[in-house]
């Protein structure tokens, strides 16, 4: 896979200078982005973007490693004949009209597969939006926004997406959300050649990927991609599309993808350790909040610790944590004592902890660092959900919990209340520290919940590496 990522050379075929052209996008983002050597094909142009233009791939006098393809289905194997002369790895298909298009398409399909496979060139797609890296900065996609510009930076999330305009969508959500950087994301299309197995199987062995985020319609080797779901420390979370009859037809127009029998493939992935979610939202929360936390120690702990400004947050919280098979934590006398220091003397400390009589009583730092410090380091709680009103704290008062997380691998997620830029503000600092923010209460539940399952099931449940 690695000339995918880090090719010596591209021929980007399909390159234009009409503005509403993907071939438009796709050169411009590969020559904004990629640092070696960029060869247009269009037999249309002497020259585009101040780069020589080639009128076919045979033109071109050098060899390369990877070709871009952006021009209709039906020249991609005199294309495969031409790159095979130029010693080309893979091509990148990004055009449709494949096995998606029906009974002819399909057999085109198989023909260019077959005739890579004689020359040895890996095919990846078609009908995709190509792949993203974070770390080299490489752009190989017609994406018509230059959002990436600014906004995508290099973290430790890979993704692998079958859907094309979903992959380009969720990456647009993924960057303007924030809290969450990207090391790669691949639209793989139809998969003819390069599938999902594929892929984790290198994401498992990236260095800069520690978690991996997939939307598959079929999964093409199931039984090697479960081995290497199995064999990995790194979180795994997946949407599965066509679960439903519905869905499943709905796949087979979409990228000619055959789904399966949903109910056994789930009882598989649990197994396999892949958590599992339902939809795009739900996988972004899972992602961004794996690639907060990287450490859960607190084996022993009898639960959950809930420290909420309101007493009816707590009890919907402490409804959502039984509901998920988790439970709150029974809080030893010292750190009920220590508690009881803040609180108004009318008032008995408790788990939940509703925490607003006791910030009238002492003040919202005082309790805020007070509380936090106690239960964090109460032997029987193994995790914590702060509940945090943004308009009345300023995010700096989580520093201290931030560092006891890192210290005790207790893992804090937070729910946060409040309006306007504060808002985004204590969001951004809190995933700066390594503290998950989730919109809705039952999402963080059910994540802290899959986030448990995760690190028990690990060989070595202790820091990840």
């Amino acid at each position: 896979m690695e000339f995918f990522f880090n090719p010596k050379g591209i021929a980007v075929i399909g390159a234009t200078e009409n503005t509403s052209k993907g071939g438009y996008h796709l050169l411009r983002n590969t020559l904004d982005s990629y640092r070696g050597e960029v060869y247009a094909v269009n037999p249309r142009y002497a020259s585009i973007m101040g780069k020589p233009c080639h009128r076919d791939v045979s033109s071109i006098p050098d060899e390369f490693d990877l070709a871009i393809y952006f021009i209709p289905a039906r020249f991609l194997p005199q294309t495969i004949e031409e790159c095979a002369a130029k010693k080309v790895k893979g091509i990148i298909i990004e055009s449709a009209g494949f096995a998606e298009a029906g009974p002819d398409g399909r057999i085109l399909q198989e023909e260019s597969v077959s005739l890579a496979r004689k020359y040895g060139i890996r095919l990846w797609g078609p009908n995709c939006m190509g792949l993203l890296d974070g770390h080299s900065g490489n752009v190989f996609s017609f994406m018509y926004t230059d959002v990436w510009k600014t906004l995508l930076t290099p973290g430790n999330v890979s993704m692998i997406v079958q859907s094309g305009m979903l992959s380009a969508g969720f990456l647009m959500m993924i960057l303007e959300r924030g809290g969450m950087s990207m090391s790669k994301m691949c639209s793989i299309g139809n998969k003819c050649d390069v599938n999902e197995t594929e892929l984790l199987e290198y994401f498992v062995n990236d260095p800069t990927t520690e978690v991996i985020g997939l939307y598959v319609e079929s999964i093409v080797e199931p039984r090697r991609f479960l081995q290497v779901a199995s064999m990995t420390d790194k979180p795994i979370v997946l949407v599965k599309g066509g679960r439903s009859p519905d869905g499943a037809r709905a796949a087979m127009s979409h990228t000619a993808s055959l789904a399966g029998d949903h109910t056994i493939l789930r009882s598989a992935l649990r197994q396999a350790g892949v958590v599992e979610v339902t939809d795009m939202n739900e996988l972004m929360d899972y992602l961004r909040g794996f690639s907060k936390i990287k450490r859960f120690n607190s084996f022993n702990g009898t639960g959950t610790a809930v420290v909420t400004f309101s007493g009816g947050g707590g009890i919907v919280t402490s409804d959502l944590l039984h509901e998920s098979g988790l439970s709150l934590a029974g809080l030893s006398s010292d750190t009920l004592a220590a508690m009881k220091k803040v609180y108004p003397p009318w008032m008995e400390p408790a788990n939940p902890a509703d925490i607003w009589p006791a910030i009238e009583y002492s003040g919202i730092d005082t309790v805020y660092s007070t509380v936090s410090e106690a239960v964090m380091n109460d032997p029987g709680v193994d995790s914590i959900i702060v509940h945090i009103f943004t308009n009345m704290i300023d995010k700096s008062l989580f520093s201290n919990l931030s560092r006891l997380k890192e210290e005790l691998g207790k893992p804090v997620i937070a729910w946060l209340a409040g309006i306007g830029e504060r808002m985004k503000d204590c969001r951004a600092g809190l995933e700066d520290m390594g503290i998950p923010v989730f919109d809705e209460m039952g999402r963080g539940v059910s994540f802290l919940s899959a986030l448990k399952r995760h690190f028990r099931s690990l060989r070595r449940p202790a820091e990840k590496t």
